[in-house]
């Protein structure tokens, strides 16, 4: 049976790349989001505007084009995920 992820494992994707693929500082095209995140279009759109809301990607517009970048909120989110995913696997669990 395939091994789907989760909502908050995502989430986690995304910001990490948001941050991880940020190497001029102009931020990430939600095409690359798209890639890496490996949702549709649709979801990705839903996603990036909860994120947005919730303070955890800045959205920067240039010439109709937006970029994403990670959020100080949001590499303190991904810290915490990420320790916690650790210690859910260490008991056995997914998240």
């Amino acid at each position: 049976m395939p091994q789907y992820r989760t909502q908050g494992k995502i989430i986690a994707d995304i910001l990490a790349t948001a941050r991880d693929l940020n190497q001029d500082g102009q931020g990430v095209g939600i095409t690359t989001l798209l890639r890496r995140g490996n949702v549709s279009y649709s979801r990705m759109a839903k996603l990036i505007v909860e994120l947005v809301g919730a303070g955890l990607l800045l959205e920067e517009t240039l010439e109709k084009n937006a970029k994403y970048k990670i959020s100080d909120k949001g590499i303190m989110f991904l810290q915490q995920f990420v320790q916690f995913e650790d210690f859910a696997q260490s008991y056995g669990l997914r998240l």
